[in-house]
């Protein structure tokens, strides 16, 4: 009676449903019959190939459950499990590759990269090519030591270690009592706050701007290192002529207002 009743609600809630539902349904009917046609001793044997067909209609189409009763639904559940473990142990397989570092050139880049904090994967890489070890760069990185700040000296320290050798520059406007704009242009070494060049203009260009670092620094002068912000007006003129004179540029990082203004 149970059954009948079962039978009843599911051929009325056919119609709502979808038609490729349906055929889904009606494929997993069809070769349940299929399979208990096989039956050997009242006892139903399944194989591997339907293990696979019942697997994949799940996959498509989970409402197939619903329809299966030569197995357990757990049962079928539990098979699609244990398929996706071994496709992805399969998947994860070792296929060749690098071969893997031991253990003692591990710890050897860890102690390097721990007793030169300064010293990024290029350099540690290449000292160990120095001392005979064949590996990759990307094989040091991996192995070196993680830390939270950065690799190399900070704007501080930079700023600290090199104050001898800086000088710094900088553009600002100045209004007049006649509502003029005038463009001030100054550079001052670090080490003893001294005013190296000042100049005033009313039309400012890169040009103007690259003139003014040459007439400020004789050629034996100048500084290793010129500190700016990121005024567009520094341009490729400007940035040509500090390498033509020896000069490295030392642009500020982008929204950081406090290194212009520990700088100055």
């Amino acid at each position: 009676m149970i059954a009948l009743l079962y039978f009843i609600l599911a051929v009325l809630v056919s119609p709502f449903k979808s038609k490729i539902r349906l055929e889904a349904e009606n494929t997993a009917l069809r070769y349940q019959l299929i399979v208990l046609r096989r039956k050997v001793r009242g006892r139903i044997r399944l194989t591997n190939g339907d293990r696979l067909v019942f697997i994949q209609l799940y996959r498509w189409f989970p409402s197939v459950l619903k329809v299966i009763t030569v197995i357990r639904p757990e049962t079928l559940v539990r098979w699609h499990r244990a398929g996706f473990r071994r496709y992805w142990r399969w998947k994860s397989r070792l296929v060749g590759g690098r071969p893997q570092i031991n253990a003692e050139l591990r710890a050897l880049i860890r102690r390097m990269s721990i007793e030169n904090p300064l010293w990024g994967a290029p350099r540690i890489h290449g000292e160990l090519l120095k001392l005979g070890f064949e590996v990759a760069q990307s094989s040091v990185a991996k192995y070196m030591v993680k830390r939270r700040g950065p690799p190399s000296q900070g704007w501080r320290t930079f700023l600290r270690n090199h104050v001898p050798e800086i000088a710094a520059m900088d553009l600002f406007v100045v209004p007049t009592i006649g509502f003029d704009l005038l463009y001030a242009f100054i550079i001052i070494r670090l080490d003893r706050r001294d005013l190296v060049w000042i100049n005033v203009t009313t039309n400012p260009t890169a040009e103007w701007v690259a003139r003014q670092i040459t007439e400020a620094f004789p050629w034996n002068e100048a500084p290793h290192y010129l500190i700016r912000d990121r005024d567009r007006i520094y341009g490729t003129i400007v940035t040509r002529r500090l390498h033509a004179m020896g000069i490295r540029d030392k642009p500020i990082a982008p929204a950081s207002p406090w290194q212009n203004s520990f700088a100055e």
